[in-house]
Parts: structure tokens; C-alpha cells; sequence
């Protein structure tokens, strides 16, 4: 490759500032000037002789620059890039994403030849034509100095309208996005939008709803809106149009109640902008399941991760409607039971508009025994396991993807004459000790010998121990809504107020929400034990605890009723979970369900032990 610059390869950049594709360009070669560290990244001015452009060079060009291989007036080669304003100034700022090296630094600064020199033959006034030629110096031309926005601009006016919002719209990929991003465009579509919400709080009241949108990468994001962006957004939203859109802001997503797999999230406000991509070509995104087996659901039960399965439709009910306790509105259901290649099945329950569009659709195919996915669906502990659709839920019927043909073979070939059973059955806690207690045993040691445990997603194990410590001191109730649970605050006046239904109330419930530490012979760890749970370790409601504790004033009996509750064995059920706190991660053991020791169970669960021991040796 010669060792030059290209000719005019500034004006080349830009007049491409977001080229689709390195194909699309010649080859870009310019020289490096006034290389320079700035903060972390490497910094200089691109030259192609004629024009200069201010440049940053990609970070993990650092390593060439340091060990020589990119050094000041060398040469490199651009193959992907992008342009940013300065701001506030009327300049550009060349980010090289992508560059190859073509030569070491030369020995001088490449600049353009200057104007040539023309040999002219005037006539002298007493000369014939035949005479001496004298030597004028042609005057050279003047330049004008033009920056390289005028330049953008001059350029941009002589496009037609689709070329220049070509030069204007760079789309950047989801995955590419982080908060400390300028201005960015998105191309997507719309693969989930939720209802509008309305809150109340201290500042006042609003209404709130989110999105999901999706990338030709298939990356996915949640978009949220407020009060006026909500209103402004809401219709203008289609389930399954592609937009573009700019002027959001994105933070740190909190794990704890995202729906989809990415570390930002992203907020619109009321003046960002969202275009409906109709009059171009659009895509649809590979829609991107992450299918749990039915048999494997147990694990998520009331945590706040949502799955995805895939089944074939066994039978769906007739529509019904539900009363809401907190506004008496009429909620449509359908619930029908789905089966998987694992030969188990769990009922799934359709709400709202799902109930009465899908749902009349799958009651009408349920005899041909249709293969349905369905995207973000909660899971419950009703009747073990159970499923139920939200807002953003996604339903596809027979839809074309792999494990639908395998999930069809299997069924017709063997599936249609096996025996099912369903997934629920065995993972309740009972009266007398739940069949659920003797699967996944483990000693508390195997739980706090491990840090990881939960790190991705909520591990569940069973535990038999003892309580060994309840803290007589520490605060083991609040104040509960009587209709939803949730904490209230005292009213002005007189009552109690519920931020969640919205609405005073004149009385309210005590519920527990108690940290005690558990023992077996092998180790000890602190867990949080709620409402039910906490009942059946002390023995008593958290009313009835407070009765003896303030109304009696009989301290010695409140002790000596949690001391009672103290080392009685329980066959404990328990969630882990990854809390941070002071940037610092730890271990949440929270108690899902407890149970008395069943002995008939409990030695015949000893007695598989030892048989499983003894066939190892």
C-alpha cells in the first residue's frame, strides 16, 4: 500500500458521517498529528494534507499506540467511524471504532502541493508577435477557509430530502447504548406495551406506563413514561410498529424489577421523540424466547423473575369474571392446562383482553390440541404452581420456530397417550410436612459455604434445623393494609392510609416481618421470615403478640413466649437471593414455608439416605 494519504479523505468523512457499512467507502487513509493522551483515551488530528478534523482513537487502539505501532504523523486507515458535534462550537469530532494501521510516523507532515506556477508570453506594446516573451507570475487564487460544519451543510443542501435524512439519523444498536451517551437513535419495534397506571404519592398523583422494545439484534430494552410523556406516547405506541426514536435518558436497571435482559433501562420524557418508521424498510426481530420445562418451574414460584414456556394446549375453560377486591371492577379470565415433552402440566391463566381475543381462539382450536409460547409469564404457588399472563404477556399460537416442530413430533408420535401429571402436585406444604420438604435437602453449611448462591436467580433449597435465637428487642411487625398487605402510614385525622389501594382505612393489621437464626448440626444463618410463616414458628399473630407484649404490659411473658418458640424443629423451605449493601453483595435467606417434623416421613426419607450411601461403597 503506498505510504500517502487519500486524496480529500476528510471531505469523504464528511460527507458520510454515519456510513452504513466500511463496503460503502473507498479506502480512508490519513496521517496522525498532535497525538496526545487525554483522560483515558488517545486523542489527535486527522490530516489528509488539505483539511484537519479533531479525532479520538477507540480504546482498545491504547496497547498499538503504546508499544509504537500507531505513532504521531503515521498513517492509519479508517474503516469505521462516526461523527459528533463539539458542543457548543460549530465543529465536528471524528470517534474511530474501527482503524487499521499503514505505516510508522514519517519524517514530515504531508500538506498539499501548492498552486502551480503559469508561464504567460504578454506583448509589449512596441512588439511585434515575434519578439522576446516576458514572464509574468499568474496571481494565485485566494481560499477561503471554511469550517467543516459549513462544509456539512453546503453538502446536505445539495442532497435530495431522503439523502439528507440519511446524513442526519444514525441508528445506534440497543447493545451499544449506555448512560453517558450524547444524542443516539434507535430503530425498533414495539414487542410490549403495558396499561396505563395511575399512582398517588407524597408529591402528588401521575400515571405511568412501560414498553419493551426490540432491535433487528434482537437486544431488548424497557422504555417508561410519566404524566405528560405517558399521555403524549400511550396511543401513539402500537403493539408491533417500528419506530425511531431519540432524546431518552438511560440509567443502571434495577434487578429487581426488570423484565428483560439488559443492564440499562430507559426513560422518554416529554420531549423525546418517537417516529413511526412506516414509509421505510423495516424488520421484524427474531423473537427471542427463553423457554423454562414445566417441570423446571418450581424454582421461580413467587419470585419476581418471569418465565417463558412453550406446551401443547390440553383443554381451556369457558370465560369468567373475577371481582377486584379493591375496585369491585369485573377482571374476564380463562384458564387452560398446557403439557410439555417432560410429561407435565400446569395451568395457565389468561386475563384481561388475552382471555377474551387468544383465549377464544385456543377454546376454539382446543381439540386439535394446538402448540402455544407465551412470553413473560408470572408464576404463583396456587394449587403448587401455577401461571398467569400480565399486561406485557405475549401469546403465539403454533408458532414457527424449532422447539414448536419438536414439541409437535413428540406429541403426535407419543405424547397424545401419555400419562400427565401435574407440576403442582407435591410441592406444597401440607399440615403434616410436605412432600416438597424432602427434595433439594441440604445442610445450612452447603448454603453459607457457597456466596454465589443466588446470584443469577433465587435458589431454593429444604432445610430441617431448629430456631435458635429471636431477637426480643427488634421491631417484628407492621402496620398491614387489611384489603392488600402493604404498609400503611397514620392518616391526618384519624385511620391509616394505603399508598397501594389508595384509600383510608380505619383499622389495619399487624403482620410479622421477623429475622430469627436457625441451627442444624452442621452450621447457622439469619433468616427473614414473613407474615404465615413467622405465625407458625411463634405460635401466635402478630396481634396477639403485641396484646401480651403493650396491652399487658407483661414483658416477661412476650419473652418467654418467643423463648418457647426456640429450639423446636421445623422442616423449613427457604429462598437465596444476592442483597448489595455498601457496594458490597450478601446472602438473603428468606423462610417460603415451614412445616412440623413428620416422623413416619422424616425416616423414610433417612432410611433412602442411608441406602443411597450404602450403594456408593
Amino acid at each position: 500500500m503506498a505510504k500517502s494519504v487519500s486524496q480529500d479523505a476528510i471531505s469523504m468523512i464528511l460527507a458520510n458521517p454515519s456510513p452504513d457499512s466500511s463496503s460503502d467507502l473507498p479506502d480512508i487513509i490519513v496521517q496522525v498529528l498532535d497525538l496526545k493522551l487525554t483522560g483515558n483515551r488517545y486523542t489527535f488530528n486527522a490530516s489528509d494534507g488539505k483539511m484537519k478534523l479533531r479525532a479520538i482513537f477507540p480504546s482498545n487502539m491504547s496497547s498499538d499506540i503504546i508499544t509504537g505501532s500507531v505513532q504521531n504523523k503515521g498513517l492509519v486507515k479508517i474503516i469505521d467511524y462516526t461523527l459528533n458535534d463539539i458542543p457548543n462550537k460549530s465543529e465536528k469530532y471524528l470517534i474511530v471504532t474501527k482503524c487499521e494501521v499503514v505505516s510508522s510516523a514519517l519524517e514530515t507532515e504531508i500538506k498539499a502541493e501548492e498552486p502551480d506556477i503559469v508561464l504567460k508570453k504578454p506583448k509589449l506594446e512596441n512588439e511585434s508577435n515575434t519578439g522576446l516573451a516576458g514572464i509574468v507570475l499568474k496571481p494565485k487564487q485566494e481560499m477561503v477557509s471554511k469550517s467543516a460544519a459549513q462544509i456539512v451543510n453546503e453538502q446536505r443542501e445539495n442532497m435530495p430530502p431522503l439523502a439528507r435524512m440519511a446524513m442526519t439519523r444514525r441508528v445506534h444498536p440497543l447493545v451499544s447504548l449506555n448512560p453517558y451517551q450524547g444524542n443516539w437513535t434507535i430503530k425498533v419495534r414495539l414487542t410490549s406495551k403495558g396499561n396505563m397506571r395511575t399512582y398517588k404519592n407524597a408529591r402528588g398523583e401521575g400515571c405511568v406506563f412501560n414498553v419493551e422494545l426490540t432491535d433487528e439484534d434482537g437486544t431488548q430494552i424497557q422504555a417508561t413514561m410519566f404524566n405528560e410523556a405517558a399521555r403524549k406516547f400511550f396511543e401513539k405506541f402500537q403493539l408491533g410498529k417500528v419506530y425511531y426514536i431519540s432524546r431518552g435518558t438511560l440509567k443502571v436497571a434495577n434487578k429487581q424489577f426488570k423484565t428483560v435482559k439488559n443492564d440499562y433501562e430507559m426513560t422518554l420524557n416529554d420531549n423525546s421523540v418517537v417516529e413511526e418508521a412506516s414509509d421505510e424498510e423495516t424488520f421484524i426481530p427474531e423473537a427471542k424466547f427463553n423457554f423454562v420445562p414445566v417441570d423446571q418451574l418450581a424454582p421461580y414460584v413467587n419470585g419476581r423473575e418471569l418465565v417463558d414456556i412453550i406446551g401443547v394446549v390440553q383443554s381451556v375453560t369457558a370465560v369468567s369474571n373475577i371481582k377486584r377486591k379493591i375496585d369491585n371492577e369485573n377482571i374476564p379470565k380463562r384458564d387452560m392446562i398446557v403439557a410439555d415433552d417432560t410429561k407435565k402440566t400446569v395451568v395457565v391463566s389468561l386475563w384481561n383482553e388475552l382471555a377474551n381475543t387468544v383465549g377464544q381462539e385456543l377454546f376454539d382450536l382446543a381439540d386439535k390440541s394446538p402448540i402455544v409460547a407465551i412470553k413473560s409469564l408470572k408464576v404463583s404457588d396456587f394449587q403448587g404452581v401455577s401461571l398467569s399472563t400480565l399486561g406485557k404477556s405475549t401469546v403465539l399460537i403454533n408458532p414457527d420456530v424449532a422447539e414448536a416442530k419438536k414439541l409437535r413430533s413428540w406429541y403426535d408420535s407419543e405424547g397424545k397417550g401419555s400419562s400427565m401429571a401435574n407440576v403442582g402436585m407435591g410441592l406444597t406444604p401440607s399440615r403434616t410436612g410436605a412432600r416438597s420438604m424432602y427434595t433439594d435437602r441440604v445442610s445450612l453449611s452447603d448454603i453459607t459455604g457457597n456466596p454465589s448462591l443466588g446470584d443469577e436467580k433465587p435458589a431454593f433449597f429444604s432445610i430441617k434445623a431448629f430456631v435458635s435465637l429471636i431477637k426480643a428487642e427488634q421491631a417484628m411487625w407492621y402496620r398491614g393494609c387489611k384489603t392488600c398487605n402493604k404498609k400503611v402510614t397514620e392518616a391526618l385525622g384519624s385511620g391509616y392510609w394505603c399508598e397501594g389501594c389508595q384509600k383510608n382505612d380505619e383499622e389495619c393489621n399487624l403482620r410479622y416481618i421477623m429475622v430469627s437464626k436457625i441451627s442444624d448440626t452442621r452450621g447457622e444463618a439469619w433468616v427473614s421470615a414473613f407474615n404465615e410463616e413467622a405465625e407458625k414458628i411463634v405460635g401466635c399473630s402478630a396481634e396477639e403478640l403485641d396484646k401480651l407484649k403493650s396491652e399487658r404490659g407483661d414483658i416477661d411473658g412476650y419473652q418467654q413466649k418467643l423463648k418457647e418458640a426456640t429450639w423446636v424443629p421445623h422442616l423449613f423451605r427457604v429462598s437465596v437471593t444476592q442483597n448489595e449493601y455498601n457496594n458490597e453483595k450478601r446472602q438473603r435467606i428468606t423462610v417460603r414455608a415451614v412445616a412440623p417434623i413428620n416422623f413416619a416421613e422424616e425416616s423414610r426419607y433417612l432410611l433412602e439416605d442411608i441406602k443411597k450411601m450404602t450403594s456408593c461403597q
